[in-house]
């Protein structure tokens, strides 16, 4: 089912709004922030966003964090992000269980090595880790014990664990998943209430479900090549959502792009609350 018929170039960043009740998302290269029938436009890259309170986004650019207001179109700048080096874009991000915001950076081209992933938390920003080229798939264990991302080039999900104090990350992080056997490029995901791992996978057509262990427990496929992003989201939080991408494609289709919505067997999580 398609939820919103604009179509992105590259959509990216599905939130669903707990307080508004709607979902907002991105298309990164065309630089705009969509909603059902609405859209912002900007001058710079933007990917991803949480949610600080009923008309207020965190959203993430090429250069830095601002904080952006729904109802007046608004902006504030809160915390620089590489803003020193335009080679680089922001790409995948979420909120964690403790009020923090983590986001990734990339190369505009996708070049090997350039991007990293960041963490704001209560006015601090800490580079966690580097050397990555497409860091994706940022989300969270319903217990705030783990978090799960990727580098969508080695095919593998990692886990780390986080501190019960404050959400910093504690130790190395360790193979969780490999897809690189069955060829499958992990893009976002998302993790449900009962701890299930949910997987866009680019050139796929699909969002995949992966028990707590990393057993594969299924697949909402979509009528789209390049699915970027699942979200969960409406009233009882067992919607899917999906955005897509028709970035680099040579004879799009005319659904490539669009943002999808599904219900499924399962519940997610509430998104977190960003706390500045």
């Amino acid at each position: 089912m398609i939820h919103d018929e604009t179509q992105c170039t590259l959509g990216e960043g599905p939130l669903w709004h707990p307080k508004r009740q709607e979902l907002f998302w991105f298309d990164i290269l065309g630089k705009r922030l969509h909603r059902n029938g609405q859209h912002w436009q900007f001058d710079d890259y933007v990917s991803a966003a949480g949610w600080v309170d009923d008309a207020t986004l965190l959203v993430a650019d090429a250069a830095g964090l601002f904080l952006f207001d729904l109802e007046t179109g608004a902006r504030e700048d809160l915390v620089a992000l590489e803003a020193d080096n335009p080679a680089t874009r922001s790409n995948d991000g979420r909120a964690d269980p403790h009020g923090g915001f983590w986001i990734g950076t990339m190369g505009i081209k996708a070049e090997p090595g350039a991007g990293a992933i960041f963490r704001y938390y209560r006015g601090e920003l800490r580079q966690l880790h580097a050397g990555l080229t497409i860091p994706n798939a940022i989300c969270f264990s319903p217990d705030g014990g783990h978090v799960h991302f990727t580098d969508t080039p080695t095919r593998r999900i990692l886990r780390q664990r986080l501190s019960a104090r404050d959400g910093w990350p504690e130790g190395a992080p360790e193979p969780w998943l490999d897809l690189a056997a069955e060829g499958l490029n992990p893009d976002g995901a998302v993790i449900d209430a009962a701890g299930n791992f949910w997987n866009a996978q680019w050139g796929a057509g699909r969002v995949a479900c992966y028990s707590p262990d990393g057993g594969f427990a299924g697949a909402v496929e979509f009528n789209v090549t390049q699915t970027s992003c699942p979200a969960f989201g409406g009233p009882d939080l067992k919607t899917l959502f999906c955005t897509s991408a028709a970035e680099g494609l040579s004879d799009p289709d005319p659904d490539d792009g669009k943002t999808f919505s599904t219900p499924v067997a399962a519940t997610g999580q509430q998104e977190h609350r960003v706390i500045l």
